[in-house]
């Protein structure tokens, strides 16, 4: 059975850096695009960043763009997030979540993904 497992979160100031790591184990995760959600208290849940099979394709939202950078290594069936100049709006749990079919483009929508894990939680304080 799959499971994706986040890491990597924690507190940060503002314009500081974390770097997210999300490992999948139970299924090889090679031919599905990967994706990265947040949550932050009271809102939806909303769409970061993903990334197609073979790293031809990403996508970002624009709140991010030029910020966050998302890459796969399938070898080791981890898919990251490198967050750059965080503020204090990226406070969030961050989930990441594999594509429902097969993946060649960087889906942007919560429907086009069955599997989602657990969560780490970013703090960026002020």
């Amino acid at each position: 059975q799959l499971q994706l497992v986040e890491s990597g979160g924690g507190l940060v100031e503002a314009g500081g850096s974390l770097s997210l790591s999300c490992v999948a184990s139970g299924r090889a995760l090679t031919v599905h695009t990967m994706g990265w959600f947040r949550q932050a208290p009271g809102k939806e849940r909303e769409f970061v960043a993903s990334i197609n099979w073979n790293s031809a394709d990403t996508s970002y939202a624009d709140s991010v763009k030029g910020r966050f950078t998302i890459s796969r290594d399938s070898a080791k069936n981890t898919v990251y997030l490198q967050m750059n100049s965080l503020k204090p709006a990226d406070t969030a749990v961050y989930t990441c979540a594999k594509s429902r079919t097969y993946g060649t483009t960087a889906y942007r929508t919560i429907g086009d993904y069955d599997a989602w894990g657990q969560g780490t939680q970013v703090t960026v304080s002020s």
